[in-house]
């Protein structure tokens, strides 16, 4: 691959890995604890520096992370004291309890921008879920716990349809107030374009909260993923989500396919010249491994192909 840094954009970002929880989650059958382990353990061997590990979900509402204790037990046995530092969704209080007493040092809360989908995905109205994660986040940093906040439907809404910014800069302020250290911006549904990306990174700004406290979280729906990445960097945007092998979407909006893939997501920083600190070989052979065990093929495309047919 030939490098042509952009002197305009971040010399390094970080890769904030998803797909052990939110990649696994929607998935139709249950994936052995095992191997949910084995995938955590082989990503932070692949040099990324955060790899997000389970969810706190009640096991009726996400029953593939319904093993959430097993696996980071599991963990703990392979790896050390660093997998109390594997960040770990918590949507509630309930949730922070069974963190706490795992002794996690790292949770997220997840909200939405719209009144519709914190309806549908937190059974809570969009006033109530921040009545919800206040007492959550206030004891988790009590607690010396980092606290990252998820924003979702950033973009658009598939029951609202667009999402006003002044709206989602309204939502992420409400989340950083109660305490979250970063806030993540979901594109939940993919329907964001790079124009939309700008607009709302500045809309931020002008609101006092820069792009050192904001990352991207974008969904490849109609294949914009990597074009919203790049206005993102634009904007100064270093910290952005990613799925190994683009695995997932979101169990309460059917329109949610896949997230943007690590290492689509890693090719295209490699060609800019960012440093991401991770091997771009060893997520791929991670993503092929993880895509025989689930029995298909990976929607990524660099996965395909450096990995070929076989991944």
């Amino acid at each position: 691959m030939t490098t042509a840094p952009a002197p305009t954009l971040p010399t390094s970002v970080t890769v904030y890995e998803v797909g052990p929880r939110d990649g696994l989650q929607n998935e139709a059958g249950q994936v052995p604890t095992e191997v949910k382990a084995a995938f955590v353990e082989r990503l932070l061997a692949a040099g990324l520096p955060i790899v997000e590990a389970t969810s706190f979900v009640h096991p009726r509402w996400v029953p593939q992370l319904a093993d959430a204790a097993e696996m980071l037990a599991l963990l703990e046995e392979r790896i050390g004291d660093r997998a109390r530092d594997l960040p770990v969704l918590v949507p509630n209080d309930r949730g922070l309890d069974r963190a706490l007493e795992l002794g996690c040092r790292h949770v997220a809360v997840f909200g939405s921008a719209t009144e519709t989908f914190a309806q549908r995905n937190l059974n809570r109205s969009y006033d109530e879920q921040f009545a919800m994660f206040e007492p959550t986040v206030r004891r988790a940093r009590d607690a010396g716990m980092q606290v990252r906040a998820y924003l979702s439907m950033c973009f658009g809404d598939p029951w609202e349809g667009a999402v006003p910014v002044e709206q989602v800069v309204a939502a992420g302020r409400r989340l950083l107030d109660l305490g979250a250290s970063a806030l993540s911006l979901g594109d939940t549904i993919g329907v964001g374009t790079a124009g939309q990306v700008g607009e709302l990174v500045a809309a931020f700004g002008e609101a006092g909260i820069g792009p050192e406290r904001l990352a991207m979280h974008f969904h490849d729906t109609y294949g914009q993923a990597l074009a919203n990445t790049y206005a993102a960097l634009q904007a100064g945007i270093t910290t952005f989500d990613a799925s190994a092998g683009g695995l997932g979407g979101c169990p309460y909006a059917k329109s949610a396919t896949g997230n943007l893939a690590t290492e689509d997501l890693l090719w295209m920083l490699r060609g800019l010249g960012i440093s991401t600190g991770a091997d771009l070989d060893a997520v791929v052979a991670t993503s092929a491994w993880m895509a025989r065990q689930l029995g298909r093929p990976s929607p990524s495309a660099v996965v395909r192909a450096l990995a070929g047919s076989g991944s």
